[in-house]
């Protein structure tokens, strides 16, 4: 039986007599692979990621009119993500328009040890499930954690949000189009920016159903 030793010295011998241009051409053309290959992975990620990014969308009083549960029509998630406590997410997203968890609360959750550096994390509505938030978009995460950690809440700019899914009252009130009090909108100097409360976007997500499903 051949040795590995004796298996490699053989394969290197016959690569030494095949032409340099075989060689280097071969390697170049997996090298490309590769990296088609890897673009096209990453396109898969970007084209499952929310549709984010335009003009800010504003929305009436109407969309936080009572409903079965609070301003919701239910009770938030029973299993809200990184360990953010599910009776001061219920009372902040469906009893509530003005109050916020804690400066710095998301600090104490889960959400630093888990959320991914390397690529952006979608932010769902708690009660609904529905995407409300990309982020980081156009932005490193540490600019996003770094903004975030010196207003004491998460922070969001305009190309992070999903308007398909989240309004902005003429108070400033950040909602979702189906009640949730998020947080509020407090521009600066680098324009709008969502102060938003974690255990409002806590949430996973939920298939959208169809026109025919109940």
């Amino acid at each position: 039986m051949l040795s590995l030793v004796s298996l490699t010295a053989s394969a290197l011998q016959g690569a030494s007599v095949l032409p340099r241009r075989t060689v280097l051409g071969g390697g170049l053309t997996l090298l490309a692979t590769r990296m088609s290959t890897d673009a096209a992975a990453a396109d898969d990620v970007t084209a499952a990621l929310p549709v984010v990014g335009g003009r800010i969308v504003k929305g009436g009083e109407e969309l936080m009119d009572k409903k079965a549960h609070g301003t919701s029509p239910y009770a938030v998630q029973q299993d809200l993500r990184w360990n953010v406590e599910r009776g001061t997410a219920d009372r902040i997203c469906s009893f509530n328009r003005h109050y916020a968890e804690y400066a710095g609360y998301w600090k104490t959750t889960n959400f630093l040890k888990e959320v991914s550096r390397d690529g952006p994390t979608v932010y769902y509505d708690s009660v609904t499930g529905k995407p409300l938030f990309v982020a980081p978009v156009g932005r490193s995460m540490d600019a996003f954690l770094a903004e975030s950690n010196s207003h004491g809440w998460p922070s969001f700019r305009d190309n992070e949000v999903v308007w398909e899914n989240m309004r902005v009252l003429s108070d400033g009130e950040a909602v979702s189009v189906d009640g949730t009090h998020l947080g509020h909108n407090l521009p600066d100097k680098n324009g709008n920016r969502y102060c938003i409360n974690l255990v409002s976007v806590a949430g996973n997500a939920v298939e959208a159903k169809g026109k025919d499903e109940v």
